[in-house]
């Protein structure tokens, strides 16, 4: 009796589970497939070769422009300039936290960067438009702060909390005995650390460096309120920008529905959509690829 009842409940466990992960996935198809239904709408009308390789974004001019190159070029210089701030900063911070820091400082810091990833992004916005913009304006003597540069900065803070966590836990799983055995044949432990440690780890650090990535080019709030909103092509990180994101959040509730317009934004998402799915498959791919 009590076998048949623990089989019963084993049965119906698996059975959620198993229900939970089909209903995640039929989720994300039928996003993708309302953002498909939408967005293909636009090109009955518009060339989707002007759409994909058009360097002008004017939805009122007449005719109106779709063009999502100074956009897709916003959001790449961005994310560009974020990752080369975060990723030193993170993987140091993780090697730190995992290879060298006392168990008190080690939890004390844990719980610090959980509590930093914590923080809406629309509080960190607005502590860059107050403190951020005003030091970029000043230091580099440039008309405005809201540049690709105030917004790098502000996504690095952001991504730091996922790369330092999943690169930390990439480095822990780094065996013992490849440790001992560099120690043991001479190996001082700063080379150590950056000759095994790293080099073993490297593929769950390329995962999380990816997964920042992700992260960083899907967000919003911040993007918007210390970037500028200007969409043109950057020639460098000191101009104003505007990525796809902000694009979608700050015009979506002025289109008309049905419109060219509203359509374009769907058509804009599928791109956002592609690019983030292209990263996070890249990133699940380093995550679990196994060692030869």
């Amino acid at each position: 009796m009590d076998r048949t009842l623990r089989r019963t409940k084993e049965f119906i466990v698996e059975g959620l589970i198993f229900l939970s992960g089909i209903t995640s996935i039929l989720f994300v198809v039928l996003i993708f497939v309302f953002l498909l239904k939408e967005g293909l709408s636009l090109f009955k009308e518009y060339p989707a070769g002007q759409f994909l390789f058009g360097t002008g974004w004017y939805p009122i001019s007449e005719p109106p422009r779709f063009g999502i190159v100074p956009l897709v070029c916003g959001s790449l210089i961005v994310t560009v300039g974020a990752i080369m701030i975060a990723v030193p900063v993170s993987v140091a911070a993780a090697l730190y936290i995992s290879e060298l820091a006392p168990v008190k400082i080690k939890d004390f810091l844990k719980a610090g960067i959980e509590m930093l990833a914590a923080i809406p992004s629309v509080v960190l916005g607005f502590i860059g438009m107050v403190t951020l913009v005003p030091f970029v304006r000043s230091f580099f003597h440039i008309p405005t702060g809201l540049t690709a540069l105030s917004g790098s900065i502000m996504l690095a803070f952001m991504a730091m909390p996922t790369i330092i966590t999943i690169a930390e836990d990439a480095i822990n799983a780094v065996p013992k005995p490849y440790k001992e055995g560099a120690l043991a044949l001479g190996a001082t432990r700063w080379q150590m650390m950056y000759k095994i440690v790293l080099v073993a780890a490297s593929p769950g650090i390329i995962a999380a460096i990816m997964l920042g990535i992700g992260r960083v080019i899907g967000e919003t709030m911040a993007v918007m309120m210390i970037t500028g909103n200007s969409a043109v092509i950057p020639h460098s990180f000191l101009q104003p920008v505007r990525t796809m994101t902000a694009t979608i959040a700050s015009e979506m509730g002025e289109t008309v529905y049905g419109s060219e317009h509203y359509f374009a934004l769907f058509a804009l998402g599928i791109v956002l959509f592609i690019i983030t799915f292209i990263i996070n498959f890249i990133a699940d791919l380093f995550l679990h690829r196994k060692k030869i």
